[in-house]
């Protein structure tokens, strides 16, 4: 039953990468460009997977049980894990995928996502870790707050969610002009052709709840996760204590052969390695990815995407603080470079013959 895992993680490497899913870049857009069209996609995850998670809470096949809310934790480590993202240039996902590309410095990035990960979780930052986390309040979820079904918030987003897409619709630019396609049928959709956002965010929000029945069958009552797997491969490597290769273990091993299969086949497989600029920010992404997701609990999977479509607290203000994280990051890491990117140019000298 593990391998189900992994067998999850090649359909959604292959998702992310010919989706392009990646939350740093739709939280991104909404702070450089006020561009709201992948912020709307992600949305749309969350939605259908908080449907469809419902649904199969009712027929009694999962419980999956919210934490409890350690607000500081929360918000200090998600926010952290925002500007991290946008150091490595890719949330966690999109670190995987873009791995499975040929991206040598997401390869930098993911390496020290998961070695920080393991050590905030079980090694010398596991005090800090337990500390903020510790300190919990009464509140796990959203509708338990306010004594309501978690069909209310449930239908609200399904609504809300629902009206933006429409919206995205009405305003959309005419599309942009194509080659002609050198794929037919299947192979032209797979592999070629571009794919909608939303209609990515609509496979990746059921394939997110197809994760919690086939995570459960092997004893893990929990969805899809990368931070703790991630961690769990460094500790199943250094210790060789076969308990920390669990399902989420396998799931976030299949990310990578499935983005390198969608990868090859569309042509954009290539090793490319880093300038120094960039390594060095990749460097500086994973460490800060691995100590702000463990503080919070989780990253933009665990915590912004499964979370938030469990109405938990944890979940909703992980989202706003990682969205604030990639904020400020966007503003001190990609705004400022760009700035003196452009001074630059404007002081160059001119050559002359």
């Amino acid at each position: 039953m593990l391998l189900t895992g992994f067998a999850l993680g090649i359909v959604l490497g292959f998702v992310f990468q010919r989706g392009r899913f990646c939350v740093t870049g739709a939280f991104r857009d909404v702070w450089l460009s006020k561009s709201t069209r992948w912020l709307t996609a992600f949305l749309v995850a969350i939605a259908v997977q908080a449907v469809l998670v419902q649904l199969i809470t009712s027929f009694g096949w999962i419980a999956p049980k919210p934490d409890q809310l350690a607000i500081w934790a929360v918000t200090s480590g998600s926010f952290v894990f925002g500007l991290g993202i946008v150091l490595a240039g890719g949330c966690a996902t999109g670190t995987y995928y873009r791995s499975g590309e040929g991206l040598i410095g997401s390869w930098i990035a993911l390496g020290l996502y998961a070695f920080t990960s393991a050590a905030m979780k079980r090694g010398v930052g596991k005090g800090v870790t337990d500390t903020l986390k510790g300190a919990t309040q009464e509140a796990t979820t959203i509708h338990e707050t306010f004594h309501v079904s978690p069909w209310v918030p449930t239908a609200a987003l399904a609504l809300l969610v629902g009206w933006l897409v429409v919206r995205q619709t009405q305003n959309a630019q005419a599309p942009i002009a194509a080659l002609p396609p050198r794929k037919t049928g299947i192979a032209h959709v797979l592999f070629e052709k571009r794919w909608n956002p939303n209609a990515t965010a609509l496979a990746v929000g059921v394939l997110a709840a197809v994760a919690y029945p086939l995570s459960a069958a092997t004893g893990r009552n929990a969805g899809l996760g990368i931070t703790t797997p991630s961690a769990n491969v460094v500790s199943f490597l250094a210790t060789g204590d076969s308990s920390f290769a669990d399902w989420g273990v396998w799931f976030v091993l299949g990310i990578i052969p499935g983005s390198f299969i969608a990868a090859k086949g569309s042509g954009e497989f290539r090793l490319r390695a880093p300038d120094a600029r960039t390594a060095v920010r990749a460097v500086w992404g994973g460490i800060f990815m691995g100590i702000g997701a463990s503080i919070a609990g989780g990253c933009t999977i665990g915590n912004s995407l499964v979370q938030s479509a469990l109405f938990s607290w944890q979940g909703w203000l992980a989202f706003l603080f990682t969205f604030l994280g990639v904020g400020a990051g966007a503003k001190a890491f990609v705004q400022s470079h760009l700035r003196a990117d452009a001074v630059a140019r404007e002081v160059a000298p001119v050559p002359t013959r």
